[in-house]
């Protein structure tokens, strides 16, 4: 049942990005170009993906389980540290430079292989570099 929901749920959302052509990357790069040329037309579907994310948060609260049975795991970090920081940072570079962002990224795969899978192959490299680099530093630690 879970890998039916996840299916589902992932088919959707990617129809969703597809559709509001935030798999579009002219389309984002315009609308990232607040000093240029801006097209101001994503933000409905930003405003739309926050307040339907809002409303799923706010309902999830008053449930011990998700839909498929498995428990809420709630983030306990509170804190901004470098981590955060650098990630985000990095994020919003390769959203900057790229046009696509990890979801977008795969709901264009399916439409403009050629162009997505570049960015998904340095995107998959990237996380790796990081992971090999973090027990790299956790061995070094102890």
């Amino acid at each position: 049942m879970k890998p039916a929901i996840a299916l589902l749920g992932g088919l959707l959302f990617g129809a969703g990005l597809y559709v509001s052509m935030m798999a579009n990357p002219e389309k984002v790069l315009a609308f990232l170009d607040i000093a240029g040329a801006w097209d101001p037309s994503l933000l409905l579907v930003m405003v739309a993906a926050v307040a339907v994310a809002a409303i799923g948060f706010a309902v999830s609260r008053y449930r011990q389980h998700a839909i498929d049975g498995s428990e809420f795991a709630w983030p306990t970090a509170s804190q901004l540290d470098t981590r955060l920081i650098g990630g985000a940072a990095l994020f919003g570079i390769g959203w900057g430079l790229t046009g696509y962002c990890p979801g977008p990224g795969f709901a264009a795969l399916v439409v403009n292989p050629i162009e997505a899978f570049p960015y998904l192959a340095a995107m998959i490299a990237g996380m790796l570099t990081w992971q090999v680099a973090g027990r790299r530093r956790s061995s070094a630690s102890a």
